[in-house]
Order: structure tokens, then sequence, then C-alpha cells
């Protein structure tokens, strides 16, 4: 059996990798037109990073995993080919800002039509909105020129979390396949079970059909995204009323109907899938009439751009209502820890939003490059997705260094902001961070992790999200 994946991305790379590992008969071969992309990796620096990746490819390159350009021979040749290329939000046109863009699918499945001479299995790994299999099996079909060229559609959506995916592709919670309700619908999903059933108990690989599967990748994101705007939006009362929502969230995570995971507060969600997701969600339930539906889904995002809204004029409200000309260290641009993924990371917005006010932004991240960050703060909304996007507002960047020391970062700075909970921050030398900084020297923990008693020993004035205010932020008017 042969496997190829269109797509070298975050899901594609791991996921191969894994595969490759797992069942070292099959051959996987990941094949993406960016030959930058390909020659990272075929490098000893991957073009993502993720904690144990490096180990699981250079185990398996070369010997039953390969990285290639040329897409046409692999996909060709292969039996299963997933697809895992991006859906972004569309910019333009019907449904901008929510609808999802399936250019690139609609592209892959041209390509895979057009090099077909043997029956193969088409894998949705991308998210993709209810009902894209049923266009893509059009696709499919009308541009195949072999008639006895046959291709069966399954939607198998990925789970992973970033920073823990290669664990997660391990010891998943579940894998779900969907397929057509056809004998050879049925006979594709057991192909592909049959792969997953080299390490994942068979209890835990579940079918359903194509439209529940395709659903049920958006819903679980939503699901997510909602408990995250939940928690944050009493962190806010927390704030107003002197609760901690650290206490709240304990207390309501022992409750086992509850659960205590996804309810840390923070500064709001980001990452590739959430936010795009329930927008693609939203629109969706418009398309079929549920509008009220739509609406209830929106305000998870809604809730969302208000939390990261909250924090800049927080930041901006403490500093005596003007950070015009200061300078705002900002320690973590990435969306969460152990990844140097900065799709819809709240960094970008909370940093535009001191840059309007005049703030100068110094930023340290361990894992994100300095082009990647002032490539995000200079993207329109919606186009951090796509190959090549517009480099206008560039003019932003004037009040943005990026540093690859955070001591440096602080230094001279009339705040510090925490953005991302990297471990590493815990560990700072606050003492010293203090010395270098103007006074009165603020630090603003988006994320809950440093030892804020001691932080007010040092001298700093500070603000915990969710937590009870120092005496010097609360307003006397």
């Amino acid at each position: 059996m042969k496997i190829a994946c269109i797509g070298a991305g975050y899901v594609g790379g791991p996921t191969m990798a894994m595969v490759a590992l797992k069942c070292p008969e099959i051959e996987v071969v990941v094949v993406d037109i960016n030959e930058e992309r390909i020659k990272a990796w075929n490098s000893e620096k991957l073009p993502i990073y993720e904690p144990g990746l490096f180990e699981v490819v250079k185990e398996c390159r070369g010997r039953n995993l390969f990285f290639s350009t040329d897409t046409k021979k692999h996909v060709g040749e292969a039996d299963i080919v997933f697809v895992s290329v991006n859906t972004p939000t569309k910019t333009h046109g019907i449904g901008a800002g929510r609808a999802a863009d399936l250019t690139y699918w609609e592209g892959a499945a041209r390509l895979i039509a057009s090099v077909s001479s043997s029956s193969k299995i088409v894998v949705e790994k991308s998210t993709v909105p209810v009902k894209t299999a049923e266009a893509i099996g059009k696709v499919l079909k009308r541009n195949c020129l072999n008639p006895d060229v046959n291709f069966e559609i399954l939607s198998n959506p990925e789970f992973l979390a970033e920073g823990t995916a290669m664990e997660d592709l391990k010891h998943p919670d579940r894998v779900l396949i969907g397929g057509a309700d056809t004998p050879s619908g049925q006979k594709a999903i057991q192909t592909l079970a049959e792969v997953y059933a080299h390490w994942i108990p068979r209890e835990r690989i579940l079918t359903a059909n194509l439209w529940s599967a395709e659903l049920a990748k958006l819903t679980a994101n939503a699901f997510l995204a909602q408990r995250i705007s939940s928690i944050n939006a009493i962190s806010a009362l927390c704030e107003a009323t002197g609760a901690d929502v650290s206490q709240v969230a304990h207390a309501i995570g022992t409750d086992s109907r509850i659960g205590g995971k996804f309810l840390n507060a923070s500064v709001g969600f980001g990452g590739s899938c959430f936010q795009k997701d329930i927008l693609n969600l939203c629109y969706v339930c418009e398309s079929v009439g549920l509008k009220e539906v739509a609406d209830y889904w929106g305000q998870v995002v809604s809730m969302n751009d208000y939390q990261k809204q909250r924090f800049v004029e927080r930041v901006i409200g403490a500093m005596f209502n003007t950070v015009s000309g200061k300078k705002i260290a900002v320690y973590g641009f990435a969306f969460k820890k152990d990844t140097g993924d900065t799709r819809e990371t709240p960094a970008i917005d909370v940093c535009k939003g001191l840059i309007r006010d005049g703030a100068k932004c110094c930023i340290y991240d361990p894992e994100v490059k300095a082009e990647q960050i002032f490539r995000d703060l200079s993207a329109p909304k919606f186009e951090w997705d796509r190959p090549n996007y517009s480099r206008s507002q560039s003019h932003m960047l004037e009040n943005v260094q990026v540093q690859s020391d955070p001591v440096a970062a602080a230094d001279g700075a009339h705040a510090i902001c925490v953005l991302t909970e990297w471990d590493e921050f815990k560990k700072y030398d606050f003492a010293a961070l203090y010395e270098k900084m103007v006074k009165p020297a603020f630090i603003f923990d988006g994320r809950n992790i440093l030892d804020h008693a001691k932080l007010r020993e040092i001298g700093f004035i500070t603000y915990a999200l969710g937590k009870p205010l120092d005496p010097f932020l609360v307003k006397g008017y």
C-alpha cells in the first residue's frame, strides 16, 4: 500500500510521520508545491515546532517516509490520498468573514482526478464545511478521464492539540472515519481503519456517515472554544466584584458533570481552528435557515474578541490612559506554549491595539521567528492562512521590535505583558528585570502563570486576569 498526503503543514506532516512510524510496511509520501517547506522537512530544522516530531521524522525519513514536490507522480501512485490543505475563511464575496474558502481543496481534487489511473480512497483531513465531500466527489468524477477509476471519499478529521500533537497521534481519544453508506464506502472505511489499527485499539476507531464526521469536527472545536469564552466572560465579572476566577474555575471544575479542562481564563483563544471553524459553523447554520443557532455560536467568537479588547483597555487604563511612546515588553507571541504556531494568536490583536495607541511593542517568544511576527502584524484579518498575502499596513511595524533575549525586551520598558504560557517565563529573575524597567513598572499577566504576590513584593503593579484588582488599578471615578 502507498499513502500520499497533499499538504505538508501542521496536520499533514505530523500525522503522516506517525503513520509511517507505526506502519513500516506502508510507503508514506507528503507532497506540497511549496519547495521551501519540503526542503525544510528534509533538513535538520523542520518547518514546524512540535515536541517529539523531529525524532519520529528522523527515524522514518528515507525509510518509508518521504517529502516531495513531485505531486503528480506520488498522488498518481497512491492507493489512499489524504488532503491536508488550508481551508481559510473567505475574505471577499458571498460569505466573506465566515464561510470557508475551498479553493485549495478543489485544486487538490482536480489534481487527484487528473493523475489517477487506478481507483483511490480520498480522505478529507482538513477541516471542511458539512457536505464538502459531495462537492469534491463531483469534481473528482467529472475530471477523471478513465471511466474505470472509482473514488471513495472519507472524512477523517484531526483532533490534535498543538504542543501535544505527537502524543495525541500516538494515544488518541478516538479516530473518526466517516464514509458513504454503500458497500464500497464501507469497504473504504475498513481499509483506512486497518491502517490506524496498527497502533490504535479498535474500540477507539469510530465510524459514522460522511456528514456526521464533517460536522463532528466543527462541533468539537465549537464546544472547546465555548468553554474558554465562558470562563473568560466570568473573568470579567470576577474583576468587577473581587472574586478570583481561578477559585471559581476550580470549584466548578470539580463537578464531574463539568470537568476541569479548558477552564483556564486567558487573554483569549487562538490557533488555526477555533475561530475559523465556529465562523464556518455559523455560516452553515445561516445557509440552512438556522439564524438563532448561528447567533448562539457567533457569540463565542464575539466574547473572544471582547476579552482581547478588554485586556488592551486594561493595559492602557492602568498606565494613566496613555501608552504613547512607551515601550511594552510582550512575552510570548505563539497562541499557546510548546508550539511556534501564531495563527489567530491573541497576541496579534493585543499588539495591534497597543500600537494603535502609540505604544512601542518589543516582542520575545522562544519559538517564533521575527519574520513571522512582522508578517502576522502586517497581514489583514483572515489573510494569515494564504501563501501570498498582502504586505500592506506595514506602517504598523514602525513600533514593533523583536528581541531574542527576554532581558533585553524588558530593558527600559514601562510594562511586561505575558501573552503565552511558556514555562520559562515562570523562572525569570523578575527582581533583576524590575531594576531595568521604568517606574512604576507594570506586569499584565494574560495567562495567570506568574507568582503575583512575589511580583508585588518586588514592586511591580501587577494585573492578574480575572483576579481581585491591585488597588493601584482601581479607577477612582
